[in-house]
């Protein structure tokens, strides 16, 4: 019995017959298939088993032949028939079929292709009606100079090297990091699969992520397009689109009370925020700052990593933020702490590489302005990370650019931030061609010494400082050379651009110095500069033109401020070179140094309307009055305690928690709430009065504890609980009911009472006037009796 055939066999048959049918056939094929119903050929000897198989399919075959005349045939004579045609024809097709019946199964299965293709698209265009534009938008792009697709190739991001733990794990092995995380994995199956990032590697003590929300990104309208390229005094691109990230009614509601936090000044309420929206960025980063500055490092870098999750979630849909196309207009204040967090991450991060990759993306998501400085951090981090081809592609992308606008003074990149431009990139550009001559075996290094020449003829201040840092020996002649004078601040310098001049020339030194101590590159850099030097003019070097009149323009000069600003612990030695304005002006470490051409920022404007998604607990009074008498547990003194803050509303300026948090800082700082109430009292009531717990600018708000809710808002306010705790506190929470989640809450309200000698003492020192005289004159006996003996409240 011959084998079966399988659906596959059987359909391509079909297509040999229907084929055999238009080909050209032999004479003496046409003669034997007029004579017979099928082909036959020559069968060949048949021996051992393979006899014994040809005998049964003689008999097979004519027992099929009787049963061919009748009406109906069973499954297994049908399947024995195409059997005995497939032996007898599977030597028909001649090398000239096999070649056609190619070629039309290749165009039918285009064609389904193409079927697909179209059907996939109808269904999303209904789905997303504004699909369409994009696509016409990515059509656009694709016509787009060459300069702009070599740079969004160049701006894409590799996703596998976003994940420092991989690249820790090629240097030590995966042993060594899978020991190291062997103590935190344990319970994280559970949660692992629930949650995926490219930006970070979720823990399983972060929060569930479907508690992400509130954010949401679109891309700008054309007006809104025009209007930023009026701003900044741009040309047009082609192939970039431009994005923003809007906050929902919540969120901002929950920025809001963010904002009235950071100026009281108590790291407390941040926890609570999180209680309203656990994935808040602005309250995660600023928890990062307080644990950073508390030298808990692990922990602020695990708040930095929840913060670039939380904007993660928003960035869905066409906005791809691995392209290398799409940018994120940072004049908007939705879209400029994911700025933040991504700088955050780039000075946090332990694996060059990783490090790179995010100031990449960082420098791709607007490199016209660079906002936060990624060139800074690219100079020296792509020769770290082993990207030197990288640096070298980036720096030809723009020099016919450079040169256009030299001779003719147009470009579309004018007002624009260019690496060409830049100190820090011409030196790395010229060491960056100096190790790829190295690996080549090119010893004569023609064309990377042309390079350093001229990064020393236009940014002469690097080389005394570089030299410096880096041990390499110069000549006291050209030490001496009035080009290479250092200037440690600004006053004696022309304008801003000068001393960003020298600024960028100090950080380049200050960080870049570990790559040129290997022994050849130091004496390559001395013989260049020793051939060079003469050729420099002898007064004071000036800006290079093109850098000089970028950097007078305001936008960009605060760039490099903002930069310097943010890494104030490395960078605090070059604040003599930002102008004393930007130091003394009012900020805030959530959106440090806001760009002079901004839309919006945390102010009255930007939080107009909020009030309507606050609402009033019905307990929050009730909750403020036994907190009160958990601290001060005596009701006389609470009374009077009481009757000074009505009496003083300056004191609500100071204290926008209310009198929980005057009581609170009267037990941690006595003296200096002292000094604070004996200028309150003295400022008397002509002073200028704001309301209890208002933001100071008039920004909205009451002295009341909010809650934040919005329509069909199920999720319950989340415990902010310390690492390690959330999968256990999730667990508890499922056998919990109502009565135990009221004794967890009065147990979070319980706190430590005052001190009553204390209290008394501060009421009685600034508290005036006849009404409270009784309960004055009585505390010192009530006091006596309440005295400690040992001396110690």
């Amino acid at each position: 019995m011959p084998p079966r055939l399988n659906k596959r066999q059987i359909r391509e048959l079909e297509e040999l017959e229907a084929l055999s049918t238009e080909v050209k056939k032999d004479p003496t094929d046409s003669e034997g298939q007029s004579e017979n119903s099928s082909p036959i050929t020559p069968s060949k000897p048949t021996v051992g088993f393979a006899a014994l198989m040809a005998e049964g399919d003689e008999d097979e075959t004519g027992a099929e032949e009787t049963t061919q005349m009748r009406s109906s045939k069973s499954k297994k004579a049908r399947t024995e028939s195409v059997a005995d045609h497939t032996s007898l024809q599977i030597s028909v097709p001649s090398k000239k079929e096999r070649k056609a019946l190619k070629k039309q199964k290749a165009k039918e299965k285009h064609k389904d292709d193409l079927d697909d293709v179209d059907k996939a698209l109808a269904e999303l265009s209904v789905k997303y009606p504004d699909l369409k534009q994009q696509l016409e938008t990515s059509a656009r792009s694709t016509s787009s100079p060459a300069a702009a697709r070599s740079l969004a190739a160049l701006l894409a991001i590799s996703l596998q090297h976003l994940d420092s733990e991989a690249e820790l794990r090629k240097f030590f092995g995966s042993k060594v990091i899978s020991a190291a995380k062997a103590g935190s994995s344990a319970g994280s199956a559970r949660h692992s699969v629930l949650q995926r990032s490219n930006l970070t590697r979720p823990q399983p003590t972060w929060w569930p992520p479907q508690l992400r929300e509130g954010l949401s990104v679109r891309p700008l309208t054309p007006e809104e397009v025009d209007a930023s390229l009026r701003r900044h005094g741009w040309q047009p691109l082609h192939g970039e689109k431009l994005w923003t990230v809007e906050y929902s009614k919540k969120y901002r509601a929950v920025t809001f009370e963010f904002m009235r936090t950071v100026m009281s000044g108590d790291p407390e309420g941040f926890y609570q925020l999180l209680r309203a929206l656990p994935y808040h960025a602005d309250t995660l980063l600023q928890l990062s700052e307080v644990y950073h500055h508390r030298e808990e490092h692990s922990t602020a870098a695990d708040y930095v990593d929840r913060a670039l999750f939380t904007y993660e979630r928003a960035f869905v849909g066409a906005f791809n933020f691995t392209s290398g196309a799409n940018r994120l207009d940072f004049d908007h204040v939705e879209n400029r702490p994911f700025f933040l967090a991504l700088h955050r991450q780039v000075t946090g991060a332990v694996a060059y590489g990783t490090a790179f990759e995010f100031a990449k993306l960082m420098y791709a998501l607007e490199p016209w302005s660079d906002p936060h400085g990624a060139l800074l951090h690219l100079d020296y981090l792509s020769i770290k990370a082993g990207m030197a081809h990288w640096l070298i592609d980036l720096w030809d992308v723009f020099e016919s650019d450079i040169e256009k606008e030299l001779k003719e003074g147009k470009s579309p990149y004018v007002r624009r931030i260019l690496p060409n431009i830049m100190p820090g990139i011409a030196y790395s550009h010229a060491l960056a061609l100096f190790i790829r001559e190295e690996d080549s075996g090119d010893q004569t290094h023609e064309r990377s010494t042309a390079a350093l020449k001229d990064a020393v003829r236009n940014f002469p201040p690097v080389v005394p400082l570089l030299a410096d840092k880096a041990d390499i020996s110069l000549s006291a002649e050209i030490r001496s050379h009035p080009a290479f004078r250092i200037h440690p601040d600004a006053s004696k310098l022309l304008s801003d651009s000068h001393a960003i001049f020298h600024l960028l020339s100090h950080l380049y030194a200050q960080r870049a110095s570990s790559l040129w101590k290997p022994a050849g590159r130091a004496s390559w850099f001395a013989e260049t500069v020793s051939s060079v030097y003469n050729t420099l003019p002898t007064a004071s070097p000036a800006p290079p033109k093109l850098f000089f009149t970028r950097f007078e323009t305001p936008a960009l000069a605060w760039s490099i401020y903002r930069h310097v600003l943010v890494n104030e612990l490395t960078c605090r030695s070059l604040f003599p070179f930002v102008p004393r304005q930007i130091l003394d002006s009012r900020q805030v470490a959530c959106d440090p140094l806001p760009p002079s051409t901004r839309v919006s920022e945390y102010d009255g404007e930007f939080f107009r309307g909020v009030e309507e998604v606050l609402s009033i607990r019905p307990r929050s009074r009730r909750q403020e009055a036994r907190l009160l008498e958990q601290l001060v547990p005596d009701g006389v003194l609470r009374g009077q305690l009481r009757d000074f803050w009505d009496a003083h509303p300056l004191l609500a300026q100071r204290f926008p928690g209310g009198i929980i948090q005057f009581a609170q800082v009267a037990e941690q700082m006595p003296e200096m709430l002292e000094d604070l109430m004996a200028a309150v009292a003295g400022a008397g009531a002509d002073a200028p009065q704001q309301r209890d717990g208002e933001m100071p600018g008039g920004m909205p708000g009451g002295e009341v504890m909010v809650n934040f809710v919005e329509p069909n808002d199920d999720v319950d306010d989340l415990p902010v609980q310390p690492a390690g705790q959330w999968a256990a506190q999730q667990d508890r929470t499922e056998e919990s009911g109502d009565e135990e989640e009221e004794e967890e809450e009065e147990e979070e309200e319980e706190v430590a009472p005052l001190p009553v000698r204390f209290v008394r003492s501060l009421v009685s020192r600034f508290w005036g006037g006849g009404a409270r005289a009784a309960a004055h004159e009585n505390s010192d006996e009530e006091e006596g009796q309440l005295r400690d003996t040992e001396g110690v409240d």
